[in-house]
Order: structure tokens, then C-alpha cells, then sequence
């Protein structure tokens, strides 16, 4: 519990020093740590140790967001294409 008092202190102390509000310090931490977490996940997925089932679980997104995110960052997948191409015989 005392810890939780000391997160409340510091963000009050964010809010008092800069012109955020509590909601907006709030979100940038979450940005924040979101992104140092998918960071670290990208690259485990680069080096082939983890596969984008196990990233999306950890990080509990979707895998077309974490596709998203891969193409935003320039980062090089391989795309599979679901639909049958029907052949001739």
C-alpha cells in the first residue's frame, strides 16, 4: 500500500510542476512503458525466439495490432495470404 501512496505522490508532484493533468501523466506513463515492453518483445521476434502468438499474449493486444506496430517501425515480417486460389484441372 505504501507504495501505491508514493506513485499518487510523484504524479501529484508531475502535475503540480508541469501543466499536465493527472489523466495526461498518466497516459504518457502507460505510453511509455507499453512501448519499452514491445520494444524488448521485437526483439526477441527478430532473433526467432518468440513467436507473434506468444508477443501478443504477453502483451495482450491483438496480432493486427502488433503487425501495425512492426510495419510503423519499418520492421520486416512475413505475410501470409489466407484466401485459396481455386486451380483449373
Amino acid at each position: 500500500m505504501k507504495g501505491l501512496q508514493q506513485i499518487k505522490y510523484e504524479i501529484e508532484l508531475l502535475t503540480s510542476t508541469s501543466s499536465k493533468t493527472e489523466l495526461e501523466v498518466v497516459d504518457a506513463l502507460q505510453k511509455y512503458y507499453f512501448n519499452k515492453a514491445v520494444t524488448a518483445e521485437i526483439k526477441l521476434y527478430k532473433k526467432k525466439k518468440k513467436k507473434v502468438a506468444q508477443i501478443t499474449k504477453d502483451l495482450k493486444i491483438s496480432h493486427r495490432r502488433f503487425y501495425k506496430i512492426l510495419e510503423d517501425k519499418k520492421i520486416e515480417f512475413t505475410k501470409y495470404n489466407k484466401s485459396k486460389e481455386e486451380t483449373a484441372e
